[in-house]
Protein backbone atom coordinates (compact mmCIF):
# COMPACT_ATOMS: atom_id res chain seq x y z
CA UNK A 1 0.00 0.00 0.00
CA UNK A 2 3.02 2.26 0.41
CA UNK A 3 1.32 4.00 3.30
CA UNK A 4 4.28 5.08 5.40
CA UNK A 5 3.98 8.24 7.52
CA UNK A 6 6.12 10.10 5.02
CA UNK A 7 3.87 9.38 2.06
CA UNK A 8 3.04 12.56 0.16
CA UNK A 9 -0.74 12.57 -0.15
CA UNK A 10 -2.74 15.76 -0.44
CA UNK A 11 -6.14 14.35 0.52
CA UNK A 12 -7.37 11.02 1.87
CA UNK A 13 -11.01 10.37 1.00
CA UNK A 14 -12.70 7.63 3.02
CA UNK A 15 -15.67 6.02 1.29
CA UNK A 16 -16.06 5.09 -2.39
CA UNK A 17 -19.75 5.85 -2.75
CA UNK A 18 -20.97 8.61 -5.08
CA UNK A 19 -19.89 11.44 -2.74
CA UNK A 20 -16.36 10.13 -2.24
CA UNK A 21 -15.89 9.23 -5.90
CA UNK A 22 -16.91 12.68 -7.17
CA UNK A 23 -14.76 14.44 -4.58
CA UNK A 24 -11.69 12.28 -5.21
CA UNK A 25 -12.07 12.64 -8.97
CA UNK A 26 -12.31 16.43 -8.72
CA UNK A 27 -9.21 16.68 -6.55
CA UNK A 28 -7.15 14.39 -8.76
CA UNK A 29 -8.32 16.26 -11.86
CA UNK A 30 -6.98 19.42 -10.17
CA UNK A 31 -3.53 17.83 -10.07
CA UNK A 32 -3.54 16.68 -6.44
CA UNK A 33 -2.44 13.36 -4.96
CA UNK A 34 -5.52 11.56 -3.67
CA UNK A 35 -5.95 8.22 -1.89
CA UNK A 36 -9.45 6.74 -1.73
CA UNK A 37 -9.95 4.30 1.15
CA UNK A 38 -12.88 1.88 0.90
CA UNK A 39 -13.79 -0.80 3.43
CA UNK A 40 -15.47 -3.04 0.85
CA UNK A 41 -13.57 -5.13 -1.70
CA UNK A 42 -13.68 -3.86 -5.26
CA UNK A 43 -16.69 -5.46 -6.89
CA UNK A 44 -19.50 -4.34 -9.11
CA UNK A 45 -22.70 -3.95 -7.11
CA UNK A 46 -26.21 -4.24 -8.50
CA UNK A 47 -27.80 -3.23 -5.18
CA UNK A 48 -30.04 -0.23 -5.81
CA UNK A 49 -29.89 2.07 -2.80
CA UNK A 50 -30.65 5.44 -4.41
CA UNK A 51 -32.30 5.79 -7.81
CA UNK A 52 -33.22 9.47 -8.31
CA UNK A 53 -30.82 11.98 -9.86
CA UNK A 54 -32.24 15.48 -9.71
CA UNK A 55 -31.72 18.40 -12.09
CA UNK A 56 -29.06 20.21 -10.05
CA UNK A 57 -26.99 17.06 -9.68
CA UNK A 58 -27.22 16.47 -13.43
CA UNK A 59 -25.94 20.01 -13.98
CA UNK A 60 -22.93 19.25 -11.76
CA UNK A 61 -22.34 16.01 -13.65
CA UNK A 62 -22.62 18.00 -16.90
CA UNK A 63 -19.76 20.16 -15.63
CA UNK A 64 -17.76 16.90 -15.49
CA UNK A 65 -18.90 15.66 -18.94
CA UNK A 66 -20.87 12.77 -17.41
CA UNK A 67 -24.51 13.87 -17.53
CA UNK A 68 -25.37 13.04 -21.13
CA UNK A 69 -24.08 9.47 -20.80
CA UNK A 70 -25.97 8.97 -17.54
CA UNK A 71 -29.19 10.30 -19.05
CA UNK A 72 -28.91 7.71 -21.84
CA UNK A 73 -28.73 4.98 -19.20
CA UNK A 74 -31.76 6.09 -17.20
CA UNK A 75 -35.41 7.07 -17.49
CA UNK A 76 -36.43 10.73 -17.38
CA UNK A 77 -39.62 11.45 -15.43
CA UNK A 78 -41.20 14.85 -15.96
CA UNK A 79 -44.04 14.43 -13.48
CA UNK A 80 -44.30 13.41 -9.82
CA UNK A 81 -47.72 12.33 -8.55
CA UNK A 82 -48.03 12.64 -4.77
CA UNK A 83 -50.97 12.14 -2.40
CA UNK A 84 -53.53 11.81 -5.21
CA UNK A 85 -54.08 15.55 -5.68
CA UNK A 86 -50.52 16.84 -6.11
CA UNK A 87 -48.87 16.55 -9.51
CA UNK A 88 -45.55 18.37 -9.98
CA UNK A 89 -44.65 19.15 -13.60
CA UNK A 90 -40.84 19.04 -13.65
CA UNK A 91 -40.75 20.07 -17.31
CA UNK A 92 -41.18 23.65 -16.04
CA UNK A 93 -37.78 23.59 -14.34
CA UNK A 94 -35.40 26.16 -15.85
CA UNK A 95 -32.60 23.72 -16.46
CA UNK A 96 -31.05 21.74 -19.30
CA UNK A 97 -32.40 18.75 -17.36
CA UNK A 98 -36.09 19.49 -16.60
CA UNK A 99 -36.82 16.09 -15.09
CA UNK A 100 -35.76 13.63 -12.43
CA UNK A 101 -33.60 10.84 -13.85
CA UNK A 102 -34.38 7.38 -12.53
CA UNK A 103 -31.25 5.26 -12.67
CA UNK A 104 -29.62 2.87 -10.19
CA UNK A 105 -26.97 4.33 -7.91
CA UNK A 106 -24.39 1.89 -9.26
CA UNK A 107 -24.69 3.54 -12.71
CA UNK A 108 -23.67 6.86 -11.14
CA UNK A 109 -20.82 5.17 -9.27
CA UNK A 110 -19.51 3.47 -12.41
CA UNK A 111 -19.19 6.79 -14.27
CA UNK A 112 -17.61 8.56 -11.30
CA UNK A 113 -15.19 5.70 -10.66
CA UNK A 114 -14.10 5.67 -14.30
CA UNK A 115 -13.40 9.40 -14.12
CA UNK A 116 -11.52 9.08 -10.83
CA UNK A 117 -9.34 6.28 -12.19
CA UNK A 118 -8.53 8.31 -15.30
CA UNK A 119 -7.61 11.31 -13.14
CA UNK A 120 -5.12 9.24 -11.13
CA UNK A 121 -6.89 8.55 -7.83
CA UNK A 122 -5.13 5.78 -5.87
CA UNK A 123 -7.81 3.29 -4.79
CA UNK A 124 -7.31 1.30 -1.59
CA UNK A 125 -10.14 -1.23 -1.52
CA UNK A 126 -10.67 -3.76 1.28
CA UNK A 127 -9.01 -1.22 3.59
CA UNK A 128 -10.58 -0.17 6.88
CA UNK A 129 -10.01 2.99 8.89
CA UNK A 130 -9.02 2.21 12.49
CA UNK A 131 -7.93 5.56 13.87
CA UNK A 132 -7.14 9.22 13.16
CA UNK A 133 -4.84 11.82 14.60
CA UNK A 134 -4.20 15.40 13.54
CA UNK A 135 -1.47 17.95 14.03
CA UNK A 136 -0.98 21.48 12.74
CA UNK A 137 0.07 20.34 9.27
CA UNK A 138 -1.41 16.93 8.53
CA UNK A 139 -3.83 14.10 9.26
CA UNK A 140 -2.65 10.55 9.86
CA UNK A 141 -5.06 7.70 9.14
CA UNK A 142 -4.45 4.34 10.76
CA UNK A 143 -5.76 1.62 8.47
CA UNK A 144 -5.70 -2.12 7.96
CA UNK A 145 -5.45 -3.49 4.45
CA UNK A 146 -6.52 -6.80 2.89
CA UNK A 147 -3.85 -8.73 4.82
CA UNK A 148 -4.99 -7.26 8.15
CA UNK A 149 -1.64 -5.59 8.81
CA UNK A 150 -1.81 -2.07 10.32
CA UNK A 151 -0.46 0.81 8.24
CA UNK A 152 -0.51 4.59 8.31
CA UNK A 153 -1.37 7.13 5.65
CA UNK A 154 -0.57 10.79 6.12
CA UNK A 155 -2.13 13.64 4.17
CA UNK A 156 -2.77 17.35 4.37
CA UNK A 157 -6.53 16.82 4.71
CA UNK A 158 -9.01 13.95 5.08
CA UNK A 159 -12.66 13.74 4.06
CA UNK A 160 -15.09 11.25 5.57
CA UNK A 161 -17.62 10.26 2.90
CA UNK A 162 -18.17 6.82 4.39
CA UNK A 163 -21.89 6.83 4.97
CA UNK A 164 -24.33 6.78 7.83
CA UNK A 165 -22.14 4.42 9.90
CA UNK A 166 -19.08 6.59 9.21
CA UNK A 167 -15.87 5.31 10.79
CA UNK A 168 -14.40 8.80 10.35
CA UNK A 169 -17.22 10.40 12.34
CA UNK A 170 -17.05 7.71 15.00
CA UNK A 171 -13.26 7.97 15.31
CA UNK A 172 -13.46 11.74 15.67
CA UNK A 173 -16.10 11.36 18.39
CA UNK A 174 -18.42 13.75 16.56
CA UNK A 175 -22.05 13.58 17.77
CA UNK A 176 -24.78 12.64 15.28
CA UNK A 177 -27.92 13.91 16.98
CA UNK A 178 -31.38 13.10 15.71
CA UNK A 179 -34.05 10.45 15.86
CA UNK A 180 -35.65 7.59 13.99
CA UNK A 181 -38.57 8.93 11.93
CA UNK A 182 -40.14 5.81 10.50
CA UNK A 183 -39.47 2.10 10.84
CA UNK A 184 -40.30 -1.10 9.02
CA UNK A 185 -40.53 0.26 5.47
CA UNK A 186 -40.65 -2.68 3.04
CA UNK A 187 -38.95 -2.46 -0.35
CA UNK A 188 -39.33 -4.69 -3.38
CA UNK A 189 -37.95 -4.62 -6.92
CA UNK A 190 -40.68 -6.10 -9.12
CA UNK A 191 -42.21 -6.45 -12.55
CA UNK A 192 -45.64 -4.90 -13.18
CA UNK A 193 -48.36 -6.28 -15.44
CA UNK A 194 -50.27 -2.97 -15.46
CA UNK A 195 -47.65 -0.23 -14.82
CA UNK A 196 -48.58 3.41 -14.14
CA UNK A 197 -47.94 5.87 -16.94
CA UNK A 198 -44.29 6.90 -16.63
CA UNK A 199 -44.49 8.84 -13.38
CA UNK A 200 -43.38 8.36 -9.82
CA UNK A 201 -46.45 7.66 -7.70
CA UNK A 202 -46.76 8.02 -3.94
CA UNK A 203 -49.79 8.22 -1.70
CA UNK A 204 -51.32 6.81 1.45
CA UNK A 205 -54.38 6.25 3.59
CA UNK A 206 -54.90 6.30 7.33
CA UNK A 207 -53.36 2.82 7.56
CA UNK A 208 -50.64 2.62 4.93
CA UNK A 209 -48.60 4.40 2.29
CA UNK A 210 -46.74 3.19 -0.77
CA UNK A 211 -44.71 4.46 -3.72
CA UNK A 212 -43.85 3.06 -7.15
CA UNK A 213 -40.82 4.19 -9.19
CA UNK A 214 -39.87 2.86 -12.65
CA UNK A 215 -36.23 2.01 -13.29
CA UNK A 216 -36.77 2.09 -17.06
CA UNK A 217 -35.57 -1.45 -17.72
CA UNK A 218 -38.88 -3.13 -16.94
CA UNK A 219 -38.26 -3.20 -13.18
CA UNK A 220 -39.98 -1.04 -10.57
CA UNK A 221 -39.04 -0.16 -7.01
CA UNK A 222 -42.03 -0.43 -4.67
CA UNK A 223 -42.01 0.82 -1.11
CA UNK A 224 -44.80 0.02 1.36
CA UNK A 225 -45.47 0.75 5.05
CA UNK A 226 -48.19 -0.24 7.49
CA UNK A 227 -49.02 1.68 10.62
CA UNK A 228 -50.13 -1.55 12.28
CA UNK A 229 -47.10 -3.74 11.63
CA UNK A 230 -43.85 -2.21 12.83
CA UNK A 231 -41.26 -4.95 13.15
CA UNK A 232 -37.43 -5.00 13.29
CA UNK A 233 -35.44 -4.56 10.07
CA UNK A 234 -34.32 -8.17 10.38
CA UNK A 235 -37.87 -9.46 9.97
CA UNK A 236 -38.33 -11.13 6.52
CA UNK A 237 -40.51 -9.32 4.01
CA UNK A 238 -43.67 -11.08 2.80
CA UNK A 239 -44.26 -10.20 -0.86
CA UNK A 240 -48.01 -10.74 -0.45
CA UNK A 241 -47.97 -8.09 2.29
CA UNK A 242 -46.23 -5.63 -0.05
CA UNK A 243 -48.92 -6.22 -2.66
CA UNK A 244 -51.74 -5.83 -0.14
CA UNK A 245 -50.36 -2.59 1.29
CA UNK A 246 -49.82 -1.15 -2.18
CA UNK A 247 -53.46 -1.88 -3.03
CA UNK A 248 -54.55 -0.19 0.19
CA UNK A 249 -52.43 2.93 -0.39
CA UNK A 250 -52.64 3.34 -4.19
CA UNK A 251 -55.83 1.48 -5.05
CA UNK A 252 -54.02 -1.16 -7.11
CA UNK A 253 -50.91 -3.31 -6.95
CA UNK A 254 -50.37 -2.85 -10.73
CA UNK A 255 -50.16 -6.62 -11.11
CA UNK A 256 -46.74 -6.79 -9.46
CA UNK A 257 -44.88 -10.10 -9.73
CA UNK A 258 -41.42 -11.70 -9.93
CA UNK A 259 -39.84 -9.84 -6.99
CA UNK A 260 -36.06 -10.09 -7.43
CA UNK A 261 -35.18 -8.33 -4.17
CA UNK A 262 -37.00 -7.72 -0.87
CA UNK A 263 -35.77 -5.75 2.12
CA UNK A 264 -36.90 -3.80 5.17
CA UNK A 265 -35.34 -0.65 6.63
CA UNK A 266 -35.89 2.25 8.98
CA UNK A 267 -35.21 5.92 8.39
CA UNK A 268 -33.41 8.37 10.68
CA UNK A 269 -33.08 12.15 10.67
CA UNK A 270 -29.60 13.12 11.88
CA UNK A 271 -27.00 15.80 11.21
CA UNK A 272 -23.59 16.54 12.67
CA UNK A 273 -23.22 19.97 14.31
CA UNK A 274 -20.06 20.78 12.33
CA UNK A 275 -18.98 19.60 8.89
CA UNK A 276 -15.34 20.43 9.66
CA UNK A 277 -13.13 19.24 12.51
CA UNK A 278 -9.67 20.74 11.99
CA UNK A 279 -8.21 19.06 8.91
CA UNK A 280 -11.05 16.56 8.63
CA UNK A 281 -14.32 17.17 6.77
CA UNK A 282 -17.55 15.18 6.66
CA UNK A 283 -19.73 14.91 3.56
CA UNK A 284 -22.77 13.02 2.35
CA UNK A 285 -24.46 10.55 4.69
CA UNK A 286 -21.51 10.79 7.08
CA UNK A 287 -22.69 14.36 7.78
CA UNK A 288 -26.46 14.07 7.38
CA UNK A 289 -29.09 11.39 6.93
CA UNK A 290 -32.81 11.79 6.39
CA UNK A 291 -35.91 10.08 5.08
CA UNK A 292 -35.87 8.82 1.47
CA UNK A 293 -38.87 11.00 0.62
CA UNK A 294 -37.99 13.23 -2.31
CA UNK A 295 -34.98 11.12 -3.28
CA UNK A 296 -32.54 13.79 -2.08
CA UNK A 297 -29.93 11.72 -0.22
CA UNK A 298 -27.39 10.87 -2.92
CA UNK A 299 -28.00 14.24 -4.57
CA UNK A 300 -27.22 16.22 -1.42
CA UNK A 301 -24.00 14.25 -0.93
CA UNK A 302 -22.84 14.84 -4.50
CA UNK A 303 -23.55 18.55 -4.09
CA UNK A 304 -21.54 18.53 -0.83
CA UNK A 305 -18.61 17.08 -2.75
CA UNK A 306 -18.86 19.64 -5.55
CA UNK A 307 -18.84 22.46 -2.98
CA UNK A 308 -15.85 21.15 -1.05
CA UNK A 309 -13.60 19.92 -3.86
CA UNK A 310 -12.76 23.25 -5.49
CA UNK A 311 -12.14 24.87 -2.11
CA UNK A 312 -9.71 22.16 -1.01
CA UNK A 313 -7.98 22.36 -4.40
CA UNK A 314 -7.59 26.14 -4.18
CA UNK A 315 -6.07 25.90 -0.68
CA UNK A 316 -3.72 23.03 -1.52
CA UNK A 317 -2.49 24.80 -4.66
CA UNK A 318 -1.81 27.97 -2.69
CA UNK A 319 -4.41 30.01 -4.58
CA UNK A 320 -6.65 31.02 -1.65
CA UNK A 321 -5.69 34.33 0.01
CA UNK A 322 -7.67 33.36 3.13
CA UNK A 323 -7.51 29.54 3.19
CA UNK A 324 -9.21 29.02 6.55
CA UNK A 325 -12.10 31.29 5.63
CA UNK A 326 -12.56 29.43 2.36
CA UNK A 327 -12.48 26.00 4.04
CA UNK A 328 -14.88 27.14 6.76
CA UNK A 329 -17.31 28.26 4.06
CA UNK A 330 -17.95 24.58 3.24
CA UNK A 331 -19.77 24.15 6.57
CA UNK A 332 -21.31 27.62 6.36
CA UNK A 333 -22.88 26.87 2.98
CA UNK A 334 -23.69 23.17 3.13
CA UNK A 335 -24.88 22.72 6.73
CA UNK A 336 -28.00 24.89 6.15
CA UNK A 337 -28.71 22.90 2.98
CA UNK A 338 -28.48 19.63 4.89
CA UNK A 339 -30.84 21.02 7.53
CA UNK A 340 -33.28 22.13 4.82
CA UNK A 341 -33.26 18.65 3.26
CA UNK A 342 -33.97 17.13 6.69
CA UNK A 343 -36.97 19.45 7.05
CA UNK A 344 -38.38 18.96 3.54
CA UNK A 345 -37.93 15.17 3.38
CA UNK A 346 -39.25 14.93 6.94
CA UNK A 347 -42.31 16.95 6.00
CA UNK A 348 -43.01 14.64 3.05
CA UNK A 349 -42.72 11.45 5.10
CA UNK A 350 -44.88 12.90 7.87
CA UNK A 351 -47.51 13.90 5.31
CA UNK A 352 -47.50 10.32 4.08
CA UNK A 353 -47.98 9.05 7.65
CA UNK A 354 -50.99 11.19 8.67
CA UNK A 355 -53.97 9.06 9.62
CA UNK A 356 -56.70 11.03 11.39
CA UNK A 357 -59.62 12.25 9.27
CA UNK A 358 -58.79 15.87 10.11
CA UNK A 359 -55.14 15.52 9.08
CA UNK A 360 -56.05 13.60 5.91
CA UNK A 361 -58.46 16.37 4.96
CA UNK A 362 -55.81 19.01 5.70
CA UNK A 363 -53.30 17.13 3.53
CA UNK A 364 -55.76 16.95 0.65
CA UNK A 365 -56.50 20.68 0.96
CA UNK A 366 -52.85 21.68 1.21
CA UNK A 367 -51.64 19.56 -1.70
CA UNK A 368 -54.58 20.72 -3.79
CA UNK A 369 -53.67 24.36 -3.16
CA UNK A 370 -50.00 23.67 -3.89
CA UNK A 371 -51.05 22.11 -7.18
CA UNK A 372 -52.98 25.24 -8.20
CA UNK A 373 -50.60 27.97 -6.97
CA UNK A 374 -47.76 27.92 -9.50
CA UNK A 375 -45.23 30.03 -7.51
CA UNK A 376 -45.61 27.68 -4.55
CA UNK A 377 -45.25 24.53 -6.65
CA UNK A 378 -42.28 26.09 -8.48
CA UNK A 379 -40.57 26.76 -5.15
CA UNK A 380 -41.23 23.19 -4.01
CA UNK A 381 -39.78 21.80 -7.24
CA UNK A 382 -36.77 24.11 -6.93
CA UNK A 383 -35.94 22.81 -3.47
CA UNK A 384 -36.39 19.12 -4.28
CA UNK A 385 -34.54 19.37 -7.61
CA UNK A 386 -31.77 21.47 -6.07
CA UNK A 387 -31.92 24.26 -8.63
CA UNK A 388 -33.62 26.56 -6.13
CA UNK A 389 -30.83 26.21 -3.56
CA UNK A 390 -28.72 29.32 -3.04
CA UNK A 391 -25.96 30.27 -0.61
CA UNK A 392 -26.09 33.28 1.69
CA UNK A 393 -24.22 36.33 0.40
CA UNK A 394 -22.43 38.90 2.49
CA UNK A 395 -23.91 42.25 3.42
CA UNK A 396 -23.96 44.62 0.45
CA UNK A 397 -23.44 41.84 -2.10
CA UNK A 398 -25.19 41.89 -5.45
CA UNK A 399 -28.61 40.21 -5.41
CA UNK A 400 -27.30 37.40 -7.67
CA UNK A 401 -24.36 36.49 -5.44
CA UNK A 402 -24.67 32.95 -4.10
CA UNK A 403 -27.29 31.83 -6.60
CA UNK A 404 -26.99 28.80 -8.85
CA UNK A 405 -26.30 29.62 -12.49
CA UNK A 406 -28.20 27.88 -15.29
CA UNK A 407 -26.42 26.73 -18.43
CA UNK A 408 -25.81 30.14 -20.01
CA UNK A 409 -25.33 30.58 -23.73
CA UNK A 410 -21.91 32.18 -24.22
CA UNK A 411 -19.97 33.26 -27.29
CA UNK A 412 -17.46 30.54 -26.39
CA UNK A 413 -20.07 27.78 -25.92
CA UNK A 414 -22.21 26.51 -23.06
CA UNK A 415 -21.25 27.62 -19.54
CA UNK A 416 -21.19 24.09 -18.14
CA UNK A 417 -18.84 23.00 -20.90
CA UNK A 418 -16.43 25.73 -19.79
CA UNK A 419 -16.83 24.64 -16.15
CA UNK A 420 -15.33 21.28 -17.12
CA UNK A 421 -11.95 23.00 -16.80
CA UNK A 422 -12.48 23.16 -13.02
CA UNK A 423 -11.91 26.91 -13.07
CA UNK A 424 -13.87 30.08 -12.39
CA UNK A 425 -15.64 31.55 -15.42
CA UNK A 426 -15.89 35.32 -15.80
CA UNK A 427 -18.85 36.21 -18.00
CA UNK A 428 -18.72 39.82 -19.22
CA UNK A 429 -20.54 41.95 -21.82
CA UNK A 430 -19.24 41.60 -25.34
CA UNK A 431 -16.77 44.23 -26.47
CA UNK A 432 -16.58 45.92 -23.06
CA UNK A 433 -13.52 46.83 -21.05
CA UNK A 434 -12.11 44.19 -18.70
CA UNK A 435 -14.35 44.35 -15.60
CA UNK A 436 -12.88 45.12 -12.19
CA UNK A 437 -13.81 42.02 -10.17
CA UNK A 438 -12.44 40.57 -6.94
CA UNK A 439 -9.50 38.20 -7.22
CA UNK A 440 -10.69 34.61 -7.61
CA UNK A 441 -8.95 31.82 -5.63
CA UNK A 442 -7.93 29.95 -8.76
CA UNK A 443 -7.69 30.11 -12.52
CA UNK A 444 -10.26 32.26 -14.35
CA UNK A 445 -11.61 31.58 -17.84
CA UNK A 446 -12.88 34.72 -19.55
CA UNK A 447 -16.05 34.48 -21.58
CA UNK A 448 -18.72 36.77 -23.00
CA UNK A 449 -22.46 36.60 -23.48
CA UNK A 450 -23.77 35.12 -26.72
CA UNK A 451 -26.45 37.82 -26.56
CA UNK A 452 -24.70 41.13 -27.26
CA UNK A 453 -27.37 43.09 -25.33
CA UNK A 454 -26.60 41.43 -21.98
CA UNK A 455 -24.75 43.90 -19.71
CA UNK A 456 -24.27 41.91 -16.46
CA UNK A 457 -20.88 40.66 -15.35
CA UNK A 458 -20.78 37.36 -13.47
CA UNK A 459 -17.91 35.56 -11.78
CA UNK A 460 -19.06 31.94 -11.67
CA UNK A 461 -17.48 29.50 -9.20
CA UNK A 462 -16.30 26.05 -10.33
CA UNK A 463 -19.43 24.55 -8.71
CA UNK A 464 -21.75 26.73 -10.78
CA UNK A 465 -22.72 29.37 -8.19
CA UNK A 466 -22.16 33.11 -8.54
CA UNK A 467 -19.20 34.36 -6.54
CA UNK A 468 -19.62 37.98 -7.58
CA UNK A 469 -21.90 39.94 -9.88
CA UNK A 470 -22.09 43.47 -11.20
CA UNK A 471 -23.99 45.55 -13.73
CA UNK A 472 -22.19 46.50 -16.92
CA UNK A 473 -18.42 46.36 -17.23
Amino acid sequence: MNGTPGTEIDVIVVGAGPTGLLLAGDLAAAGLEVALVERRPHETSNLVRAFAVHARTLELLDARDLADELVKRGTALTRLNLFSKLSLDLSRLRSRFPFVLITPQYEVEQLLERRAVAAGVRFLYDTELRGLRQDADSVTAEVTGPDGAPEELRARYLVGADGVRSAVRRTLGVPFPGESVISSIMLADVRLTEPPEGALMASGTSDAFAFVVPFGDGWYRVGAWSRHRLVPDSEPVDFDEVRALTRTALGTDFGMHDARWLSRFHSDERQVPEYREGRVFLAGDAAHVHSPAGGQGMNTGLQDAANLSWKLAAVLRGEAPEPEVLLDSYHDERHPVGAMVLRSSGALIRLAMVHTPVMLAARALGTGLLNRIRPASAKAMGMVSGIGIAYAAGRGAHRLTGRRVPDLALAEGRLYELLREGAFVLVAPRGGAAPDVPTAPGRVIRASWANATRRETLLVRPDGYIAWAGSGS
